[in-house]
């Protein structure tokens, strides 16, 4: 927040603090107007009284909502909600009670009793007002934030499908499929029946992919091999791949649909594969950290700024942020472009 949208807030929130306590004082010390001196120390320790308890659970906001949201468990947010809040109020109103006692000269043992113990009452509903208030407000925050972030979640999605569809659509794509196809049919006739199984497998996950938000890792390692097969016979010794066995990746294992597409799609379009320097892609499986990393040689072509926009990318790392904690992490390096995927795992 900038400093001086925060000025003006916490100025708001003394202003509310500051007309609770005249309220509160006022309602509370009738027999008081006539004595100012009364009336003022009712309305310094009302103001205290006030802006303790309004610190303890605006703090205790803030602390919860590091660790327990209401939308991953509400229950226990509840519980203790209610245990750090009345708790940490009860301890303010010790304080001020006990610093009252000894402002007016009286032994500290008056603390625990009859008459000052019935006197909790009141401290205590003010301080379930508040804390009705504080959390109140975290819960209708944190609810609108989920609200736009799975709208922004979907809508990323559904360009992310946009693209992808695009992409793998794309009139050049099929063009330079059915020219490769043409010359197999001709030479190799064995590889080119191959070729157009491949081909048609590559559509037929693109189509099934949609609407998903996981997928697991052996079928896009599948899909890859697929994709990469039909690249490889357009680009020859040009493109060097190495992918990990799907049959050695544990079925569990999840991530978002397409997302090695993605990558080996966007290490095509960026770099440059010649026979004499091929382009080298490596996919590395790291199953104790849950990492999936993608490396290729970064040896950057000339295209134009909207072939280089990076909105693949940034959907990915939206999907992401919806599904886990954990970030995509990407690395470029000197000789290198790294994409390290965390792997999502169910069951």
């Amino acid at each position: 927040m900038p400093p001086r949208q925060a000025t003006r807030a916490w100025l708001r929130i003394l202003l509310t603090l500051l007309l609770l306590s005249c309220t509160i004082s006022l309602l509370t010390c009738l027999d008081c107007l006539d004595n100012p001196r009364e009336l003022a120390i009712n309305f310094v320790l009302t103001a205290v009284y006030t802006t303790g308890l309004w610190l303890a659970n605006g703090y205790s906001v803030d602390w919860l909502d590091r660790y327990v949201s209401w939308k991953q468990a509400p229950a226990k947010r509840l519980a203790l909600t209610l245990l750090v809040s009345l708790g940490g109020s009860l301890v303010v109103i010790v304080l001020v009670r006990l610093g009252y006692i000894l402002y007016r000269g009286r032994n500290p043992a008056l603390l625990f009793s009859p008459q000052y113990v019935d006197g909790y009452l009141f401290p205590l509903v003010i301080t379930a007002l508040i804390s009705m208030f504080m959390h109140s407000r975290s819960f209708l925050l944190g609810w609108r934030e989920a609200v736009v972030q799975t709208e922004r979640l979907q809508k990323e999605m559904a360009q992310a499908e946009a693209e992808t569809l695009r992409q793998q659509l794309d009139p050049h794509f099929m063009f330079n499929a059915l020219n490769a196809l043409t010359s197999l049919v001709e030479e190799e006739p064995q590889l080119a029946v191959r070729f157009i199984r491949q081909l048609s497998q590559v559509y037929r996950y693109v189509l099934d992919a949609r609407g998903r938000e996981v997928v697991p890792l052996t079928d896009e390692l599948e899909f890859a091999q697929a994709y990469l097969f039909l690249q490889r016979i357009r680009y020859g010794e040009a493109l060097q791949a190495e992918l990990p066995d799907p049959s050695s990746v544990p079925s569990q294992l999840m991530v978002p649909p397409l997302s090695l597409q993605l990558l080996l799609e966007n290490a095509l379009k960026h770099n440059i594969a010649l026979q004499q320097q091929p382009l080298h892609i490596r996919f590395e499986l790291n199953l104790p950290a849950r990492q999936l990393t993608v490396r290729n040689t970064l040896r950057p072509r000339r295209l134009s700024p909207e072939e280089t926009s990076g909105l693949g990318l940034r959907n990915l790392q939206a999907r992401y942020a919806f599904l886990t904690k954990q970030s995509l992490l990407i690395q470029p390096t000197a000789n290198e472009f790294v994409v390290t995927l965390p792997l999502l795992e169910i069951g």
